[in-house]
């Protein structure tokens, strides 16, 4: 029997999965590492910590499913996108902290390139639009702030990359660096339409080309992880951004198949087939995971606070002391009573992509309880995924039939309820919901042969259960109207408060 490793690298926490031939969940690991918030809006991590943590669980889980690195047919690889780092290649030592895809640190950065004209030029090349969230204006603050940084990197002495290029230097012993199209298509560098780096937008940006990983398909050979890492030699065959990761997961390769993945954030593709589509709806244009030499492409939404607002009610404001309380307290009042919360934190993505924009909460009167904010907070999670879709099926130019849902979030019945009544379309919970880990093992085995190209893509998941809409679609469309009305008065709010 054919096993799959799955490291699947989060923004919270380090996983590590075994799947076997059929795609089923043999064992699985989990380890949390620390958040670190320098100052307001700047979030890092440790590369050290998220190499150590994936590493040992990848070890527990090997140990749990009783089985030993021979075992293994393949490693897949999937992590979160855009969480920037900064090696030295003579000792694999990080310069730096990693910066982390939620920091908003370069936002005013940012705001000058648009000043000189040049977003359209990126949006043209890239699909994607300025923001901070991705890793090309992360990279050029490390080189401009880390003292020297900028001259080793013209030394060549550095290496650039997102989280999965530093696992695989990590567990190649600095054999391999390298990137696949999903990760590269994230940076702000990447040209979609040449599938190459781009040495215009490097030159905007002042990145030299030598700290750049090699990029690749999403099923190939990434090299070797060595025996020291799980006791012998184990192939990486297959690498994606957790995102896209998910999308090939959830067996959605067909153009206008469309999911949701429920974590920290959401994030929503839509498979649009092998040429891209440009949005004219503040989405993202993106590499879909790749498992051939045909390019695949997806619109893409992002919701920066999905699940952390769920964070926020039991260590910000102490109304829970558990994640899974929140669907209990939710439940105890009928309805948020008005009250509306935008969870802006950080900003607003898809489709405001509104850097300077602060969470705020609306209709609160002298009658508002726990209950009425836990409930809005899951609204909020669906309001911000319903504007997703909307985008898309203009963009696309169709209506979708269902919404593909996973994540950790998925595991809450009343958020996934709410889902569904704001679409007004079902919403299809999988068995197994670890879709991103899944699909980065189907993209492994389909290189390494344990999978032939058509069982890979028919898709392993089944559907567990189905949201039905149950609300009028009049009702539906005046919670949006509300929810529209509250995200119109937390825009910009940094840039008033700073001219106040």
């Amino acid at each position: 029997m054919a096993y799959l490793l799955a490291l699947d690298q989060g923004t919270t926490s380090s996983r590590a999965i075994v799947f076997d031939h059929a795609g089923a969940l043999v064992a699985m690991a989990q380890q949390e590492f620390a958040q670190i918030y320098p100052q307001a809006g700047w979030v890092e991590h440790d590369p050290e910590a998220i190499w150590q943590t994936q590493l040992e669980t990848g070890r527990q889980a090997l140990a749990k499913a009783g089985l030993s690195a021979g075992d293994i047919s393949a490693i897949g690889i999937t992590n979160q996108r855009e969480t920037t780092v900064v090696w030295e290649r003579s000792t694999g030592r990080p310069i730096h902290n990693a910066i982390v895809w939620q920091d908003r640190r370069t936002a005013d950065t940012c705001e000058q390139l648009k000043q000189a004209g040049l977003e359209s030029e990126f949006k043209a090349r890239t699909g994607l639009v300025l923001d901070p969230y991705f890793s090309g204006t992360k990279l050029a603050w490390l080189l401009d702030e880390v003292p020297g940084a900028r001259s080793r990197a013209e030394r060549g002495e550095l290496a650039f990359g997102t989280i999965d290029s530093w696992l695989m230097w990590c567990l190649t012993d600095g054999a391999v660096h390298a990137t696949d199209v999903s990760n590269a298509s994230r940076t702000l560098m990447f040209n979609i339409h040449t599938r190459s780096w781009d040495d215009e937008l490097l030159a905007h940006l002042r990145v030299p080309r030598g700290l750049l990983p090699e990029v690749r398909p999403s099923a190939a050979d990434f090299g070797v992880a060595t025996s020291d890492c799980f006791g012998a030699p184990i192939r990486i065959c297959g690498v994606a951004g957790d995102q896209q990761a998910a999308l090939f997961g959830q067996g959605c390769v067909a153009p206008g198949m469309i999911k949701n993945t429920y974590g920290t954030g959401c994030f929503m593709l839509m498979h649009t087939g092998a040429r891209p589509t440009a949005s004219r709806n503040g989405l993202l244009t993106t590499a879909a995971a790749q498992p051939d030499a045909q390019p695949a492409f997806a619109l893409e939404g992002s919701v920066f606070v999905g699940g952390a607002v769920v964070q926020w009610l039991r260590d910000g404001l102490g109304i829970i002391r558990s994640a899974g309380e929140v669907e209990a307290l939710a439940r105890s009042v009928p309805d948020s009573q008005g009250v509306v919360l935008v969870p802006a934190f950080v900003g607003l993505g898809s489709p405001y992509w509104d850097p300077f924009a602060r969470g705020g909460m609306f209709g609160i009167t002298r009658g508002t309880s726990r209950g009425h904010i836990a409930r809005a907070a899951l609204e909020s999670i669906a309001f911000q995924s319903a504007e997703l879709v909307a985008a898309m099926e203009s963009d696309a130019g169709l209506a979708i039939e269902a919404l593909r849902v996973d994540g950790g979030a998925t595991a809450n019945d009343l958020l996934m309820q709410i889902q569904a009544d704001l679409l007004g379309v079902p919403v299809l919970r999988p068995k197994v919901t670890e879709t991103t880990a899944l699909g980065a093992a189907l993209l492994a085995g389909l290189n390494a042969g344990v999978w032939d190209h058509a069982s890979a893509t028919d898709g392993q998941t089944q559907v567990e259960r189905v949201f039905e809409p149950e609300l009028s679609r009049d009702e539906a469309a005046s919670r949006l109207s509300a929810w529209r009305a509250a995200v119109r008065r937390t825009r910009g709010w940094l840039q008033e408060a700073d001219d106040a």
